[in-house]
């Protein structure tokens, strides 16, 4: 994949694989891959985007300093202020480093992170990221190990699927596979740590999801899995809990998919790519007390996502962005590739988790008919003021889509 041109317009939003994250009602996006004139090319990695989500205005920030190379499968995760890539595919090969960058900066500086102590996980990518009490905890991935480091590992948590002769550096790796492994790094010590894990861990895996609920990570899914099955971590214990529910009960197994906390106890799952090859719209919850996922219908049935992310906004509001509406899988003699679509997409669609609050629906109702309270708008206080001003910009922005 190449880098996409800086010359490229405004469709530059759109985008499949990238990172987002939400902070003071802010959606920040950074990376992932589109398609220009037929091919999937990787988005410059010195720059990321800003969505005012009261407005729906978005702003472009550059970032210089020693950036992270061209990256696919590559893991984001955010914390304190700071943004932490880890891993994924270069354009040589696959990668173990880390890059970070504090967006709290006025100029912000990309820094390759060369200090960390402990044993740094081998390459791998379409791995996941917890964050939990300011580490950094990493599951799955495929990726290659050498010979030492497979003999060394324990037989359920590297699935070797073919060997091959492949520098990195100064190091000779030819075994390629998927894992489950937990892997650690304490952002204020720089430290990397492998926890012993107990009890029933999910077979390896990648393209799956994960999600923290308050000290307890979840994961769910991934490729070639029949059904969404569920497992949870303590991240205090690092117990192993499987949930064990009927195949009947269960929805479809998928890849490529999000999975976002929406309370205490609630998962909400949206699209992904399904065992037999298309690209989902369904949504769902799964409750992690009763055990039990429900269906959820909503109002976003002609808008399929895969490689998409998705956040927890306002009021538990979940907001997905970007990924493809139809990803496209070809099948010939030797392989199962995935062909480059042209179905990337840039809108922000809303979740509603539960009933807003009477503020909220007055605050919307304002912003939808300004005309209506405009004589009254002087008689608030200075901050609902000025958040109303950007929700009157942002529906005035918005009518055309509303009211087609």
């Amino acid at each position: 994949m190449d880098v996409a041109e800086r010359t490229a317009p405004v469709s530059r939003l759109e985008r499949s694989g990238h990172t987002a994250f939400i902070d003071n009602n802010t959606l920040y996006v950074w990376g992932g891959y589109q398609v220009v004139a037929g091919e999937d090319v990787m988005l410059p990695s010195d720059e990321i985007w800003l969505c005012d989500l009261d407005s729906g205005t978005w702003e472009r920030r550059e970032i210089t300093g020693d950036k992270p190379p061209d990256l696919s499968g590559f893991c984001g995760s955010y914390v304190n202020g700071t943004l932490y890539i880890f891993a994924g595919c270069d354009p040589v090969a696959h990668t173990n480093q880390m890059f970070s960058v504090d967006l709290r900066e006025q100029n912000c500086l990309w820094k390759k992170v060369t200090d960390a102590k402990g044993t740094t996980p081998s390459p791998r990518n379409k791995h996941s990221c917890w964050v939990h009490r300011d580490r950094l905890i990493y599951f799955g991935g495929y990726g290659c190990k050498t010979i030492g480091e497979v003999r060394n590992a324990s037989t359920s948590s590297f699935v070797m699927e073919e060997m091959s002769w492949t520098t990195i550096g100064n190091t000779l790796f030819r075994c390629w596979g998927w894992n489950n492994e937990v892997c650690v790094f304490d952002t204020n010590t720089a430290m990397w740590s492998m926890p012993e894990t107990r009890g029933p861990a999910p077979a390896p895996r990648g393209c799956h999801a994960s999600a923290l609920l308050m000290n307890k990570g979840y994961i769910s899914g991934g490729t070639e899995m029949p059904e969404l099955d569920m497992f949870c971590l303590d991240l205090e214990t690092w117990m192993w809990t499987k949930f064990d529910i009927p195949a009947s009960c269960v929805p479809l197994g998928r890849s490529m998919f999000t999975m976002t906390p929406m309370s205490d106890h609630t998962l909400f799952i949206y699209g992904g790519l399904g065992t037999h090859g298309n690209t989902l719209n369904d949504a769902w919850q799964f409750n992690t007390q009763k055990r039990a996922w429900n269906k959820v219908m909503h109002p976003h049935q002609d808008k399929p996502r895969v490689c998409h992310t998705a956040c927890l906004g306002n009021d538990n509001d979940v907001v997905v962005f970007g990924g493809s509406s139809n990803m496209v899988i070809v099948m010939d003699s030797v392989a199962v590739l995935v062909a480059p679509s042209d179905n990337h997409c840039r809108d922000v669609i809303i979740f509603q988790a539960n009933p807003y609050s009477l503020f909220r629906l007055c605050e919307d109702f304002i912003g939808r008919n300004p005309k209506l309270f405009g004589k009254y708008l002087d008689w608030l206080p200075s901050k609902i003021h000025n958040k109303i001003d950007k929700r009157v910009a942002f529906f005035s922005a918005m009518k055309p889509v509303l009211t087609a």
